[in-house]
């Protein structure tokens, strides 16, 4: 039986062995209500009406938390929707310093950095295709990256941030961890042209079960796994530590485990079998050691 699976999803139990397991191992948008509420924010920030003073949005919360897919998708659909690019995405690069900053959204408007250390002529090259590709969005993934330099180089990209609203209408997304909300917060003025939407962990409740739930009808195993079920919910919660990014490893790799063993379902023994290891437990010593 595979009633327990989603309708699209149950022509891959036909499907060989490594077939399914590349269709388990692949990237999936999980619907929870934070992500929808952040597609839905975003979406407004494209359609909204033109303004001298644009609002911004900061989608903050721990890593591995899916923040980065949740911008991706909103881009990856206004792509297809649009016959006009108004939405891009800024990997915000490791390092100080505004040359840094700069280079980044050079990369992510694929423009031709070169070898340049001038911070001047970044700038102009940065105004230059802003004003000729006119996005209505700007999303810095990693954006406390941005915040690791010296105090006169981040209030120069905060300046830039709220220059880029006035001068180009762009409203500017900022997605980080809690850095980001602290450095935003710091003055009441850039506080006002921030909205939050907070990407927390998960904690122990219907919401968490839902999203097990979810995860198991989109996986290609014939038996049902039950993964909501309390002793196997718990282990997963306590191994993921709230992280959705670690719960989707989890229960992907137990899947992977279950089809290759003929299990076909996963229980907490296939769990437990995995000798996972929490985010917080891989600086543990005694575990370094044993890698000596």
């Amino acid at each position: 039986m595979s009633d327990h699976l989603l309708e699209h999803v149950r022509p891959y139990l036909d499907r060989d062995r490594e077939e399914r397991i590349a269709y388990i191992r692949a990237p999936r948008w999980i619907g929870h209500h934070v992500a929808t509420d952040a597609n839905r924010r975003l979406e407004e920030l494209l359609s909204r009406p033109p303004s001298l003073r644009t609002q911004g949005l900061m989608l903050v919360g721990p890593y591995a938390n899916g923040k980065t897919m949740i911008a991706e998708r909103v881009a990856v659909e206004h792509l297809r929707a649009s016959a006009e690019q108004k939405m891009w995405i800024v990997q915000t690069r490791e390092g100080a310093g505004l040359g840094h900053f700069y280079a980044s959204i050079l990369q992510a408007l694929r423009a031709p950095i070169g070898g340049s250390r001038n911070v001047g002529r970044k700038a102009e090259q940065v105004d230059h295709l802003l004003a000729s590709l006119k996005p209505r969005v700007l999303i810095f993934d990693e954006f406390h990256n941005a915040l690791r330099g010296r105090t006169r180089d981040i209030e120069a990209v905060f300046a830039f941030l709220r220059r880029i609203g006035r001068q180009y209408d762009i409203s500017p997304v900022l997605i980080g961890e809690v850095a980001v909300y602290d450095f935003v917060n710091a003055t009441s003025e850039m506080a006002s042209r921030f909205d939050l939407l907070a990407v927390p962990r998960w904690q122990y409740e219907e919401d968490y079960l839902v999203l097990l739930d979810s995860l198991e009808a989109a996986l290609p195993l014939a038996r049902i796994s039950d993964l909501s079920d309390e002793p196997l919910a718990r282990r997963i919660f306590s191994l993921s530590e709230g992280l959705i990014g670690e719960i989707v490893a989890i229960v992907t790799k137990a899947a992977v485990a279950a089809v290759r063993s003929g299990a076909e379902r996963i229980t907490k023994t296939n769990i437990d079998d995995l000798s996972y290891v929490p985010i917080s437990n891989r600086r543990d010593s005694a575990l370094r050691e044993r890698l000596l």
